[in-house]
């Protein structure tokens, strides 16, 4: 490194709380599926902001949008109606085949939104008794960091010296069908599950098991939440990854994309009995559904309805699972998963860790990210081009000697 970059790091450190374990380069400026460091030294994104940045850095058209809103309004709150916000609501609840939509800004946000909901719902609709609500998840789950989120996850790094935890949750194992079955009581008022668990190394469930579970939901009066916060927007070559098994949960959980990689947005979305359970003052956020936030999620959404995003991670995902698949006879990588432009790669501990890979990687001019010790998540804007990918590729391949 040079002496800016570790003057920059220095300072980082010396000042911001070690929340994070980030890689050794400072980011100045960044355009499509590339950024570039301070130095000028170029890099090709292959994480893509964990799906938040699904079309690239600085795409045009969202930086358009947002700059006609900036000179216009930026912020409200929900005291006041604006101009963006009736119309925001009304392409997503189009895009999502629902009805409602309550705006938030953080992944988390929605989330704890969801839970919110589905327990007000099970009072007020299921008759569920009250204070017994009970929310299924799965195990390895990955659904944000806030108190309640962490109290039903099974990361002892995420839980560990947090508690006291919020009661209420069931954690089942992730694809098992009858342990999901047997979980579902008479107190249930909702299931939670990511269509792919993205933290835990991008792992994909069974075929037939979203299926199974919506089935399950119905028959229980039970609401299936989806957290496409991940997942959904593209990523995987449809809009939403619970569309592979042809399946419609009851509530949406939405985020990173939605902004553009330009302003924090998220959005639950569902029906108009679901999200018609609340009354005003019983929650909100000052900047949820603001003006800025409404203005790049409409284009974003404008976007996802040509197709063209969806199709692009079809095509090019295709492309780099039969590339990756390959390495799996080298004896360098051990398993592949994924769907879309999205894949873990579990690295074989002959060849190092995930963080070591990722240095290594960060040398060669790729910049991806490790979970879970040895694997690797990648996940490109849905912009990037053949070519781009492919060299991204062939570095991953001298990286590993493979």
């Amino acid at each position: 490194m040079s002496s800016a970059s570790e003057s920059a790091i220095a300072s980082a450190e010396a000042h911001s709380a070690h929340n994070y374990h980030p890689l050794p380069i400072v980011v100045a400026s960044a355009d499509g599926a590339w950024m570039t460091d301070i130095e000028g030294r170029r890099y090709l994104d292959m994480l893509a902001g964990y799906s938040a940045l699904n079309f690239g850095h600085g795409h045009r058209r969202l930086i358009d949008a947002a700059k006609s809103q900036l000179e216009r309004v930026t912020l409200t709150s929900r005291a006041f109606h604006h101009d963006r916000f009736g119309e925001f609501c009304t392409r997503l609840a189009e895009l999502c085949g629902m009805e409602m939509v309550l705006p938030m800004n953080t992944g988390a946000e929605a989330v704890e939104t969801a839970v919110k909901t589905a327990r007000k719902w099970g009072y007020q609709v299921k008759g569920v008794p009250a204070n017994r609500a009970k929310i299924v998840v799965a195990a390895n789950n990955f659904h944000g960091r806030t108190t309640t989120v962490i109290s039903f996850s099974t990361d002892p790094e995420a839980r560990a010296d947090f508690g006291p935890y919020t009661p209420g949750f069931e954690i089942v194992p992730y694809g098992d069908l009858t342990a999901m079955d047997a979980a579902i009581t008479e107190n249930t008022v909702a299931v939670l599950l990511e269509p792919i668990q993205g933290e835990a190394g991008v792992l994909v469930p069974p075929a037939g098991y979203l299926a199974g579970v919506r089935r399950l939901t119905q028959e229980r009066n039970t609401l299936f939440i989806a957290d496409e916060i991940q997942s959904g927007l593209g990523r995987t070559g449809r809009t939403f990854a619970c569309e592979h098994e042809g399946v419609v949960p009851d509530m949406y959980l939405l985020g990173k994309a939605l902004g553009g990689g330009i302003v924090p947005v998220s959005a639950v979305v569902s029906s108009r009995e679901v999200l018609g359970v609340y009354r005003p003052g019983e929650h909100g956020s000052t900047f949820g559904g603001n003006p800025l936030a409404c203005a790049v999620a409409l284009e974003v959404i404008a976007m996802l309805r040509t197709g063209e995003y969806q199709q692009r991670a079809t095509e090019l995902g295709e492309h780099l699972h039969h590339e990756l698949s390959l390495l799996t006879g080298t004896g360098a990588v051990e398993a592949v998963r994924g769907r879309g432009l999205w894949a873990g790669v579990d690295i074989a501990p002959a060849h190092g860790t995930g963080r070591e890979i990722s240095e290594k990687l960060m040398d060669h001019g790729v910049l991806a990210k490790d979970t879970h010790g040895s694997t690797i998540r990648i996940a490109p804007p849905l912009v990037i081009s053949k070519e781009d990918l492919d060299w991204g590729l062939d570095q991953f391949r001298a990286v590993l000697n493979a």
